[in-house]
């Protein structure tokens, strides 16, 4: 019998706008390096009312689905389970198809963070601060969780958002307290630093970097280096960014997906810089 990492199967991301997904350059990379000729890996753009059709309409050669925006939390009601990682959050970024026809959910983004940290030798630290309060931010504190032993600040531009990051860190177990995004500038003196804003969003922080920075996380990754990125790595500080992430979550879908590992991060990485860098 065929085994399920050597026969022909399939995956793909799904969200909307999906165009401009790396996705399918670090999964197929990661297939070329285990010798998964008959792997493919394709992108669907799909909102949140074709979702459920297009679940139902998958067949037996599918192993997983990478999700994105504006499916993460759409996509939960579909599956017969998720894992407690993405329980925590209430968001969902991959899909596994088990042998017996089940869909199980998990989130790769809080242990990719995780990883991306620990890959720049950042292991804990005592205190963090994050600038925005999305979905990305909710996630980077369930990251948060398991590296600071302290206090989590959330820098954020209204007060439903900051009752929001009150209630996760509540959930979540993290001391979290919130300040106005007008006194941004005073998150950059953190041990650790979390962007999880759009781009441009952070851009006129950077000229507030101080002399010596200790570590910053940002989250994007195209256009990159972010100018408070730019700014930070000028003055010496560690930088963690969108691209590592977007990896170390792509190593662990893979490995999740296929039932291989260690999935090849640096292949992985080479992909995705060189797809970045002829954009």
């Amino acid at each position: 019998m065929t085994s399920r990492a050597t026969a022909a199967r399939r995956a793909a991301v799904l969200g909307k706008p999906i165009a401009h997904s790396l996705s399918p350059v670090l999964h197929r990379a990661a297939y070329e390096e285990l010798g998964l000729a008959d792997w493919s890996y394709d992108r669907f753009e799909l909102d949140e009312a074709a979702l459920p059709g297009f679940v139902e309409g998958l067949g037996p050669e599918w192993a997983g689905l990478s999700v994105t925006m504006p499916l993460k939390r759409a996509v939960i009601p579909l599956l017969d389970g998720i894992s407690e990682t993405a329980a925590s959050v209430e968001t969902v970024n991959t899909v596994v198809f088990t042998e017996d026809g089940r869909r199980l959910g998990d989130n790769t983004d809080i242990p990719g963070m995780v990883a991306a940290l620990r890959e720049r030798g950042i292991e804990q630290v005592d205190s963090a601060a994050i600038l925005g309060a999305g979905a990305t931010a909710s996630s980077a504190l369930a990251a948060l969780a398991r590296i600071c032993t302290g206090e989590v600040v959330a820098y954020v531009r209204s007060e439903a958002r900051a009752a929001e990051m009150r209630q996760w860190g509540e959930r979540l177990d993290v001391e979290v307290r919130t300040a106005d995004w007008a006194d941004a500038t005073e998150a950059l003196r953190a041990p650790l630093v979390v962007a999880t804003t759009p781009a441009g969003a952070t851009d006129a922080l950077a000229h507030a970097v101080p002399e010596r920075p200790a570590a910053l996380f940002d989250v994007l990754y195209d256009p990159w280096p972010t100018e408070l990125a730019a700014r930070w790595s000028m003055t010496g500080g560690a930088v963690v960014g969108g691209l590592d992430l977007l990896v170390h979550q792509a190593v662990l879908q893979v490995e999740l997906m296929t039932g291989l590992g260690p999935a090849p991060v640096e292949a992985m990485r080479k992909a995705g810089e060189h797809a970045l860098a002829t954009r």
